[in-house]
């Protein structure tokens, strides 16, 4: 596996009107983000593309026009935050755009009776009906309620390193499996209010959503809503005090506010969206800091850095690299581009949070970049209204993490070469399959 900072020989230029030349095996020259070069190195490859022009011509997944790519600290912000774009292309008034996320649904072979509980979640409506149904779940990741659970979290924490020790196999355990996946969908689920006993069962289905093999997504998605309402029904039998017993009220109150499918949508996308992310900030920042030992001696020896340690593991190697599409409502300007009505452009935050005019040096890991532990400039977590309504629970999660990690065990240690991590090929990702670690004596 390449790291953030490793060279590349992916070699993608761009003409002035955004289309790509070079290394593009994307429709009509466009830069392909499967290619196997950009999905070895897109820390390297993006920052290429990002000096070429304002915007570049991409292809994705087969879309029969390419969208546009945004990489430019600057573009990617006003394009996460201008309302002229919307996540929802039915909301472009007058035209009838292409969905380039149900046309992928579609190849995977989703009926579109179940395509609907992954495309019309909070991460993709607009305005009104975006704000109705984040509101009713904010209230769960205010600074305040997340503060509030960091004794649970800790609690957690030390219960999974207790027992990380009898994961090994020859001295070796896989942190993302028995420490990084762990930690998060059991914080999540416990907010949500899934039962133990079902939380192994979601974690296999999480990972059968995410991969790119089309093979059983169809069946998977099924089990997971079938899972989902058969759950409702339980909790609106007994309920609790979880928020799943809340989205039923609300639900049975008043219907208006928050539909059937709107619920069972809400749950499977907090879920899933709830520890992905914060599992591969674990892992990732982990591989970092025992890649970069100077950093490593740096944090133990002041832990109060920890803060600004994760924010600055978000924007070097975050797990999220480029975001859901947004589509133009009307005819617009992006770093001076035209970007026509209908458009669809991708924000790549991997090149925003490289962008050298930004951040000094940014292929360099700091962490003591961030100017405090509460204000963030990096853009992993996304910008704008529909900035990740969990940032605040996943930066407590990487704090609580890596500060009990790195304790427990002081001579944790790659197992294997940096270059020999597996990673996760997907584009506008970075993800370890497994990473393997000697833990040494702990504490």
């Amino acid at each position: 596996m390449s790291t953030p900072a490793d060279s590349s020989t992916t070699s993608v230029t761009a003409t002035t009107d955004g289309t790509a030349t070079g290394r593009t095996d994307g429709a009509g020259g466009a830069v392909n983000l499967l290619d196997p070069e950009l999905l070895r190195d897109p820390f390297g490859g993006y920052s290429r593309i990002r000096e070429q022009a304002p915007l570049v011509r991409g292809a994705f997944l087969g879309s029969a026009s390419p969208i546009w790519l945004a990489t430019r600290y600057d573009d990617v912000k006003m394009v996460l935050s201008d309302p002229r774009f919307v996540n929802n292309p039915a909301n472009v008034p007058g035209m009838d755009v292409q969905n380039i996320r149900e046309k992928e649904l579609k190849a995977r072979g989703i009926p579109p009776e179940y395509a609907r509980y992954v495309l019309d979640s909070v991460l993709d409506a607009d305005g009104a009906d975006h704000l109705r149904l984040r509101k009713l779940v904010s209230r769960t990741f205010t600074a305040r309620r997340v503060s509030e659970l960091r004794p649970r979290v800790e609690e957690i924490t030390e219960d999974l390193l207790d027992r990380l020790a009898a994961t090994a196999q020859d001295g070796v355990v896989d942190l993302i499996e028995h420490f990084a996946y762990p930690l998060p969908i059991t914080v999540i689920c416990e907010l949500v209010g899934i039962p133990e006993e079902d939380r192994p069962q979601w974690r296999k289905w999480g990972k059968a959503l995410v991969t790119m093999e089309p093979g059983g997504f169809g069946t998977v998605l099924q089990e997971m809503i079938a899972h989902i309402e058969e759950l409702i029904g339980r909790r609106r039998a007994a309920p609790g005090e979880d928020l799943l017993s809340g989205l039923i009220r609300t639900h049975d109150e008043d219907g208006d506010r928050l539909s059937d499918t709107e619920m069972v949508t809400m749950v499977l996308t907090l879920v899933l969206a709830g520890h992905e992310t914060t599992a591969h900030l674990i892992g990732n920042g982990t591989a970092a800091l025992l890649t970069h030992p100077d950093q490593l001696d740096l944090l133990r020896g002041e832990p109060e850095l920890m803060p600004r340690a994760v924010h600055e593991l978000m924007r070097w190697c975050g797990p999220v690299q480029g975001t859901r599409m947004r589509y133009a409502a009307e005819d617009l300007d992006v770093g001076g581009m035209p970007v026509k009505r209908g458009e669809a452009v991708m924000a790549m935050l991997v090149g925003a949070n490289y962008d050298p005019r930004e951040f000094d040096a940014p292929e360099r890991l700091d962490i003591t970049r961030q100017p405090d532990g509460h204000r963030e400039n990096h853009v992993g977590f996304g910008y704008g209204l529909h900035y990740c309504l969990g940032a605040a629970l996943a930066r407590q999660e990487g704090e609580v993490a890596f500060e009990a990690l790195l304790r427990r065990f002081p001579d944790l240690a790659l197992a294997v070469k940096p270059e020999e991590l597996e990673r996760q090929l997907m584009p506008a990702s970075w993800r370890l399959a497994r990473l393997p670690l000697r833990l040494g004596p702990a504490r």
